[in-house]
């Protein structure tokens, strides 16, 4: 049986992974109206991984006896001033969603429950590749500045993201 406290913050977390997912998909539609379809895709993906995010959590808390209380989530932003500051958004996401990872890692010591433990194992080391995925698009579309020809090329790259990547 999960505890009362592990309950309602894993039931935040829920929350914040849906959150994502929607933040990532704001920036697909974004990408998608601004003619990157390479960004859209990428960002596509990215929100998918999100929804399996939230649904591994879901899961977690039903399979120990706890309730899933589904809560409002939050409008995203629409649009970002170029491709870098939605991709900088992102990364600074990513940052966001680690943090709470960590502390729900921390409650879950304190609160002695281990399979709560086990389990956001998985997604402190999904993290840590999250936050690289992000900060390589970063410092890609840093590279290559406002050049047309560049954010072509970084465009079809990004475009070519699978499910696994």
């Amino acid at each position: 049986m999960i505890g009362k406290k592990m309950e309602e913050a894993l039931n935040d977390q829920v929350r914040e992974e849906l959150s994502s997912a929607y933040l990532y998909l704001a920036m697909a539609a974004y990408f998608a109206h601004e003619g990157w379809d390479g960004m859209a895709h990428w960002m596509r993906v990215q929100a998918e991984e999100e929804l399996e995010h939230a649904l591994r959590i879901f899961d977690h808390v039903l399979e120990r006896g706890g309730r899933v209380t589904l809560q409002a989530l939050p409008a995203p932003e629409e649009t970002w001033p170029s491709p870098l500051a939605a991709f900088q958004a992102a990364y600074k996401h990513e940052q966001h969603i680690t943090g709470r990872i960590h502390r729900l890692v921390e409650l879950a010591r304190a609160e002695k429950d281990l399979p709560a433990e086990a389990m956001l194992g998985w997604f402190v080391t999904e993290q840590v590749e999250e936050e690289d995925h992000a900060l390589k698009v970063v410092q890609l579309l840093e590279r290559v500045g406002g050049d047309g020809r560049g954010l072509v090329l970084a465009d079809r790259e990004l475009g070519q993201r699978g499910k696994e990547d």
